[in-house]
């Protein structure tokens, strides 16, 4: 599926590769949390975040919100895993219907991680599982 950025994410990812050598595939702004959401390149996690997290805290300084980053997967099934990161996702099922749902079986002990404060970190799962891999909705099971 093909994300279409807007002029400000266009710039946003411009700003986030000078700063971190990484190409960023996608940037979320998430007016409703006031965070900027980075997608990186599979293997490129590590870059982007830096040495005990200096570079994506000088990007932070730059933009002036809080920065997330998700790590970019082949199917919809891992991209969903690693944007409900850091909960520990034991598997996930996409099922194909009327809709097209990721059902996310997380550890119990990690569902408030995996749902984040206010609801974040499911929201960003959503957003970006709809962007990247046209699904509708991701349910915690």
């Amino acid at each position: 599926m093909r994300v279409t950025l807007s002029d400000e994410a266009r710039q946003l990812i411009a700003l986030f590769e000078d700063e971190t050598d990484v190409a960023a595939r996608d940037c979320l702004v998430d007016e409703a949390f006031d965070r900027l959401v980075f997608v990186v390149p599979a293997g490129e996690m590590g870059k982007a975040i830096g040495p005990g997290g200096r570079v994506v805290r000088r990007v932070e300084q730059r933009v002036g919100r809080s920065v997330e980053l998700v790590e970019d997967a082949d199917t919809a099934a891992d991209f969903v895993a690693n944007a409900l990161s850091p909960a520990a996702v034991y598997n996930v099922t996409v099922s194909e219907n009327d809709s097209t749902v990721a059902y996310a079986e997380v550890a119990s002990e990690d569902r408030g991680v995996a749902i984040g404060s206010d609801g974040k970190t499911i929201h960003r799962a959503r957003e970006l599982a709809k962007r990247h891999f046209d699904v509708d909705d991701v349910q915690l099971t």
